[in-house]
């Protein structure tokens, strides 16, 4: 477990699925950070999925966020890379009641921590939509930088945006 002031990032569990199939399937937090058309899926097939990810710590790591002892989102690694040592990161804040309160830059910082001091990675990146300005506000307070931007590249809520490339290398994180 990694323990803020605010959130405790903490393994997910099988009884944390329901709530965060729920946030899921929540079309305003969907179009803020999926890439992915929303498409219905059943709650079991995406268990299955969650449950197979899960096993594949060597590929990603994922974890709960909870605040309030309450699951509000989850925060995962992805797409290691041992060569470079970098890996992709994404958020999502699933409980409207946290949006926009620090909770979600707290478990940036916390899982930054960990990939950094733990995992020994040196770069960390992620991509946010132009228009999720809330994310990107966070990021940058994170020490994100960013790198470029793929012009267009989103088609989402009827319009295509540009998605935001951003990363945080080791030393930076030091620094901040």
């Amino acid at each position: 477990m990694l323990t803020g002031k605010k959130v405790i990032l903490r393994p997910i569990q099988s009884e944390d699925l329901p709530i965060l199939y729920k946030y899921r399937n929540d079309l305003e937090i969907l179009l803020l950070g999926d890439d992915d058309p929303p498409v219905p899926q059943s709650f079991d097939a995406w268990q299955a999925h969650m449950t197979e990810l899960m096993k594949k710590t060597d590929e990603g790591i994922g974890f709960a966020i909870e605040a309030d002892k309450k699951v509000v989102g989850s925060i995962a690694l992805f797409h290691f890379n041992q060569t470079s040592r970098s890996c992709e990161l994404g958020i999502s804040i699933g409980d409207h009641d946290y949006l926009g309160k620090g909770y979600g830059s707290e478990a940036v910082e916390l899982i930054l921590d960990y990939a950094f001091k733990y995992r020994n990675f040196h770069r960390v990146y992620l991509q946010v939509t132009e228009t999720n300005e809330r994310a990107f506000k966070s990021y940058v307070k994170c020490g994100f930088v960013e790198e470029g931007r793929l012009r267009e590249h989103l088609w989402t809520d009827g319009a295509y945006r540009d998605v935001i490339c951003m990363s945080i290398l080791r030393y930076e994180w030091l620094e901040h």
